[in-house]
């Protein structure tokens, strides 16, 4: 499979260390052997119940005619992450660092693309089909050898290969919640980071679907009808933050009720553009706040059978201030996120 393992390289490439501190950096779980599946039973038999997967690419985005830097996200999410203090809140020995998925040859083909012309734009398209046909695989082996995935960096694009990874390990398809601006359910016209739920339920890895804080305007008409079509269900940004017609924990109290309902496993979505301010690839600078983020992937998190977490579309460089600060409020956000599916998971109690 087309992975870069993580090794005790990647580990000092970014940890600190200080006198009389441990951080998480030096508590997780590295894959052993160069096999995937081996590594991935070997983790499990040492304690791992979590899996950090990066996928270092924009090219998903930008085949969506959007930004690029999507690709930054997974080094930034390191970079904060492993030194945060290991304590007995978290302490990250059972999480493990498989690694991140091979991208290089396509980003170095994508690199040079125009996504405003035909031709350059369909050729963006495949190489994400391409992507889709790596990921995949990795997704099925975590999920068949018993663990969660978090999967971080990337375009939206990538929730198709996840949800069918998924699906084919568990023989099912599942249940996605999305806290996201966009359903992401345009027409299935080539891959890109607008159609990843759209073709995850035409292959049949999807066949329930919430969108949390879409917005009104960021969705064109065929796709908000397809989606009432197929009794796929959303509460609007403006609903919800704007004119209050529903608290936040109204609808996510509708959502886990209805999987409590029809029990199925269920995939977390967030897309960092929901989040205001935060730098992406379609920055919303009137969004989310940061912290009603965490609580949606919290509550979501307590659901039983979820089965993954995936958090794409932060984009560092797209920061107002530079690429900098972008790495460092992106890498703080990814990694608050994941503490807080963390520790929903630990109280999972719906």
């Amino acid at each position: 499979m087309m992975l870069n393992l993580a090794t005790e390289r990647t580990l000092a490439a970014y940890c600190t260390h200080r006198s009389g501190e441990q951080h998480l950096g030096e508590h997780l779980l590295l894959p052993q052997g160069s096999v995937l599946e081996d590594a991935l039973i070997q983790a499990r038999t040492d304690g791992a119940r979590y899996v950090l997967l990066g996928v270092p690419e924009d090219i998903g985005p930008r085949a969506n005619c959007g930004r690029g830097g999507s690709d930054a996200a997974w080094d930034s999410f390191l970079s904060l992450f492993l030194n945060l203090q290991a304590n007995d809140f978290c302490d990250g020995s059972d999480i493990l660092l498989l690694g991140s998925i091979e991208v290089s040859d396509l980003q170095a083909d994508a690199e040079l693309l125009d996504n405003q012309q035909a031709e350059p734009l369909a050729r963006l398209r495949e190489l994400t089909a391409e992507l889709d046909s790596r990921l995949a695989p990795v997704i099925q082996a975590i999920v068949a050898a018993g663990l969660e995935p978090i999967v971080i960096g990337g375009g939206h694009n990538n929730a198709y290969p996840l949800l069918l990874g998924a699906s084919l390990a568990l023989d099912k398809p599942l249940a996605a919640i999305n806290l996201d601006p966009h359903a992401d359910f345009r027409a299935t016209e080539g891959r890109h980071s607008g159609n990843g739920f759209a073709y995850a339920w035409k292959a049949g890895a999807l066949n329930s679907y919430r969108v949390i804080g879409l917005h009104e305007q960021k969705n064109n008409a065929a796709a908000l009808e397809q989606m009432r079509s197929l009794g796929i269900h959303f509460s609007t940004f403006q609903q919800v933050w704007i004119r209050r017609h529903s608290t936040l924990t109204q609808v996510l109290d509708e959502a886990l009720a209805e999987l409590a309902i029809q029990p199925r496993p269920l995939g977390i979505e967030l897309d960092m553009d929901a989040i205001e301010s935060m730098p992406s690839s379609a920055e919303s600078r009137i969004g989310v706040p940061m912290l009603d983020a965490c609580h949606v992937i919290y509550r979501l998190a307590q659901y039983r059978d979820t089965r993954y977490l995936h958090l794409c579309e932060a984009a560092p460089r797209c920061h107002s201030a530079g690429e900098i600060a972008g790495r460092r409020a992106v890498g703080q956000a990814l990694s608050e996120l994941v503490l807080s599916y963390l520790s929903g998971r630990a109280n999972a109690t719906i």
